[in-house]
Parts: C-alpha cells; sequence; structure tokens
C-alpha cells in the first residue's frame, strides 16, 4: 500500500528525536554531581503528527487555499455573471418596454391618423349627400314652379277657350233669339208633352207650370219636377207623366240652345 501522506519516516523522525532527548537528560544528570539534588522540573508538550508543519502539510494547505480562493472566485465569477445576466435581462426588459411603448404610442398616432382620415372622409361623404339632397330639393322645387307656371298658364288658357266658347254659345243663343230659334223650340217641347199628357178631372181652364226637368244629350229625360202650378197634387202628377212620355224630347234647330237643366212653363190648351 502507497504511503500517500509519508507517515511511516514521519513517525520514524519523531521516535529517534524522542530518544535522543531522553538520553541527552540521562547523560546531564549522572555527569552534573555538584548540583544539589533538587526535583528535575521540565515543561515538555506532548507533539502529535498531526499538529507538524510538514512540506506535504504545506503544500496542501496552500492547495487548499488556492481551492478555497478558486471558488471564491469562482463564486464572485458566477455572482458577477448572474448580475451581468440579470442587467442584461433588464436592459432587454427596459428595452422591450420601451418598444412597445414606442409600438403603443405609433399605432396611438395611426389610429388618429385613420381616425381623422375617416372622420373627414364620411364629412366629405355628408357633405356630398347634403349637396345631393339641397339639389334634389331645389330640383323639386323649380319642378314645381314651373309647374305650377304652366298649370296656371293652362288654366287660363282654357279659361280663354272656356270664356270664348261661352261667348260665342251665348251670341249663338243670342242670335237664336232674335230668329225665333228659341221660340220654337219652346213651342215643340210644349206640343210633345201636351200630346202625352193625360187630362185629370181636377184640371181646370188656364193650367200653368213650372216645370224643371234634367235631360242628357239627345233629348232622354233624367228627371221631371213640377217646381209651381196652379192645379192640384194630380194635375202636377199629370204633367211630370207627361215629360217622362214624351222623352226623347225634341231637338232645338240650334245646339247652342239646348240645356241639359231646362226650365220651361207649360200651359196646355185647353
Amino acid at each position: 500500500m502507497r504511503d500517500k501522506y509519508n507517515i511511516i519516516p514521519m513517525t520514524f523522525a519523531c521516535g529517534l528525536h524522542l530518544f535522543l532527548f531522553i538520553t541527552m537528560i540521562l547523560a546531564f544528570d549522572r555527569s552534573d554531581a555538584n548540583i544539589p539534588s533538587r526535583p528535575l522540573m521540565i515543561k515538555a508538550a506532548l507533539i502529535q503528527e498531526d499538529n507538524l508543519f510538514t512540506p506535504q502539510k504545506k503544500m496542501a494547505q496552500e492547495k487548499k487555499v488556492a481551492e478555497q480562493k478558486k471558488r471564491e472566485a469562482d463564486v464572485k465569477a458566477e455572482k458577477i455573471r448572474v448580475n451581468k445576466k440579470k442587467q442584461v435581462e433588464n436592459e432587454e426588459k427596459k428595452k422591450a418596454k420601451l418598444k412597445k411603448i414606442q409600438e403603443r404610442k405609433q399605432k396611438e398616432v395611426l389610429d388618429k391618423k385613420e381616425a381623422l382620415a375617416k372622420q373627414k372622409k364620411e364629412e366629405e361623404l355628408e357633405q356630398k349627400r347634403v349637396d345631393a339632397e339641397k339639389d334634389r330639393l331645389d330640383d323639386i322645387i323649380r319642378q314645381r314652379v314651373e309647374n305650377e307656371k304652366k298649370r296656371k298658364e293652362l288654366e287660363e288658357i282654357q279659361r280663354k277657350v272656356q270664356l270664348d266658347r261661352e261667348l260665342s254659345i251665348e251670341q249663338n243663343r243670342l242670335d237664336a233669339l232674335r230668329s225665333g230659334a228659341l221660340r220654337r223650340y219652346t213651342f215643340a217641347l210644349g206640343r210633345k208633352i201636351e200630346n202625352n199628357w193625360i187630362q185629370p178631372a181636377s184640371a181646370d181652364i188656364g193650367i200653368s207650370c213650372i216645370v224643371n226637368v234634367r235631360q242628357l244629350p239627345g233629348g232622354e229625360v233624367i228627371s221631371a219636377i213640377v217646381e209651381t202650378c196652379n192645379g192640384d197634387e194630380s194635375v202636377r202628377r199629370s204633367v211630370e207623366a207627361a215629360v217622362y212620355k214624351a222623352s226623347p224630347l225634341p231637338d232645338p234647330e240650334d245646339p247652342s240652345l239646348f240645356e241639359r237643366n231646362l226650365r220651361f212653363i207649360f200651359e196646355p190648351y185647353q
């Protein structure tokens, strides 16, 4: 077995020194006769092998110190590395946070620009819509004004035409009156109604009744009502019946004398 720590030589050396030391003490006591006998006071301490400072122990201690220093250096280096890593991580976190803040600000700026652009576009569209609606309303108003103007012009034309027609009819009536056509038309009406009249027993001489007749073009009677009459109720009814029987009534020789609502006096010959 290999003596790693040199125990055998060290033990041998310690024993040799102890032997020499005892031998010297014994020799000193025998040669010195003049020294009075007294108890020998010797202070001695037992030196253990572990307490001897040998080169091997020195090397081991230095190695241990070196290892301790190396461990301390490693710990210090590790602390430095960890601190540096934390510092780098903190810097990266700060950079990432700053980047996020910058990105958020940029996004806010972009969002604000987009919102402003969208708002501007909506305002432009709304303005276009308002302008288009205004133009549409202006067109409607202008069209209404033009239509009203045309309507008034048309009414004026129609009024003039109607007035001219009425004047023409009135003139024809006047001409017919002057020519006796109205008198002849009235006589013809009276004769045809009288021919269809059945005289009641209560009718006296000199019957005179005002009759309102509604007729269609062509003389078809729609209604006949005696307005006033000097006869009794049977006379009134007989005259109305005679008008219905005389339908269609004769046409006037002058068309301007025709009236839908005809009012005439019925006076039969008796």
